[in-house]
């Protein structure tokens, strides 16, 4: 035990990491030491937390929720650094879709089971809320529960949604939560999309945000807790958060100095994530969103789909993207083994690229050029965007930049509502 805590503090102190004051209450702070972007490194907030010796989790009975994204700079996962040091009385791991160690597929989980590397119950928290995930939590004999995962910025990712759920549950059970921050991958400058219709809430949007959040783990949890969680569980959770430091608001992921561990299995990159929260909608057609593909969300296509699709989406001037004519053949999911047509995703300027925006357009364009084009028969586009407005006003022949006016007046009230749960610069 004492030998891998000394390992340990040995490589926070190598990496710089600064045990500062870890709550939401502390204001945003610069690492001094040597980086990747303009002399700085990002460490996360479990990076702070270890470094300032656990003191937050100091006497508590503690559960993590986690995947395969909760690791180190070193990438050691943070349930073996904290199952091996004694300072901390870890006794459960709670997870979310594909698992805690990340073995399922979408829209699946490991179940309950006690991990090999460590013996501790693993408790599973996939689609599970309110009084029953409050059970669970109950049922584990934690105090306190910490979450650790990286999010990639999108409404329907569901990681952020069960942050929520937790957040609900755990008032219910009468918990404390720690929320361990790590970066927004697409940068954190600004919210786009429409908004979610609570008429529309499901587990890939519980409630009103928009689609792409522009908000940290930790900022949301925040947000969650000063609008929703009240209402959903009848007062807020006690809750506190560990801040990141290095990290602004305009910082892409690669410029973070911080390891990439793929949050879910067809999020390979992080040059994924900056496509996501704009090409997933095609979940919602019978097109193939790429999965199955080297490049998931970055190749899009259909049978019976050639170079015009290319050509109508170059003809619509979205900024910061380039449209190539594309073909591939999926090894899983829609058009399985089948060499399908399409458009590939080249991004030349990330800055000035809008995700949802540039969705939108593929939507419109895919419809008007390919005579098979279909909505998913369970209308599933319409909780990706969060009401039926976006599917109607394509079915309606409406362009790109009038959809996109639809929903400003929404977006407008989330920002302002978004920006009171800001932490970072």
């Amino acid at each position: 035990m004492a030998l891998s805590r000394r390992v340990l503090l040995g490589h926070l102190a190598a990496t710089g990491a600064a045990g500062a004051t870890l709550t939401a209450a502390a204001g945003p702070a610069r690492a001094a030491s040597p980086a990747h972007s303009g002399g700085r490194r990002v460490h996360t907030g479990f990076d702070r937390l270890a470094a300032d010796g656990y003191r937050l989790l100091e006497g508590r009975r503690v559960g993590v929720v986690t995947n395969p994204t909760g690791v180190t700079q070193a990438v050691e996962h943070i349930v073996d650094v904290m199952h091996a040091d004694d300072r901390v009385h870890l006794t459960a791991i709670f997870g979310p879709e594909h698992g805690f160690r990340g073995t399922a597929q979408a829209g699946g989980s490991e179940g309950r089971y006690d991990d090999p590397a460590t013996g501790l119950p693993v408790y599973d928290t996939y689609n599970k809320s309110g009084r029953e995930l409050a059970d669970i939590f109950t049922a584990s004999g934690v105090d306190t529960i910490v979450f650790d995962i990286q999010d990639v910025g999108a409404r329907f990712y569901t990681y952020i949604w069960t942050l929520y759920d937790c957040m609900v549950a755990a008032v219910l059970a009468g918990k404390r939560f720690v929320v361990l921050d790590r970066p927004n991958p697409v940068t954190g400058r600004s919210a786009t999309g429409p908004v979610l219709d609570k008429a529309y809430a499901s587990f890939v949007g519980r409630e009103p945000i928009a689609q792409a959040h522009g908000m940290t783990v930790a900022e949301l949890a925040l947000l969650f807790n000063g609008e929703f969680v009240p209402k959903a569980a009848g007062r807020p959770v006690e809750l506190e958060t560990v801040r990141m430091t290095g990290w602004r608001r305009t910082d892409f992921y690669d410029t973070t100095g911080l390891p990439w561990v793929p949050p879910s299995p067809n999020m390979p990159t992080p040059d994924t994530a900056l496509v996501y929260a704009g090409t997933c909608l095609f979940e919602g057609t019978n097109l193939s969103e790429g999965r199955g593909t080297t490049r998931p969300f970055e190749l899009l296509g259909a049978d019976g789909i050639d170079r015009r699709w290319a050509a109508a989406a170059t003809e619509l001037g979205l900024p910061g993207v380039h449209f190539r004519e594309a073909y591939f053949a999926p090894t899983f999911s829609k058009f399985q083994g089948k060499t399908v047509g399409g458009v590939q995703l080249h991004l030349h300027d990330r800055a000035a690229f809008d995700p949802v925006r540039t969705g939108i357009g593929l939507l419109v364009t895919a419809k008007r050029i390919w005579p098979g084009f279909a909505w998913r028969p369970d209308n599933g586009i319409d909780r990706l965007t969060g009401s039926s407005t976006v599917r109607k006003m394509i079915d309606a022949g409406a362009g790109t930049d009038e959809i996109v006016a639809a929903w400003l007046e929404n977006l407008t009230r989330f920002r302002a509502v978004r920006r009171r749960y800001l932490r970072y610069t």
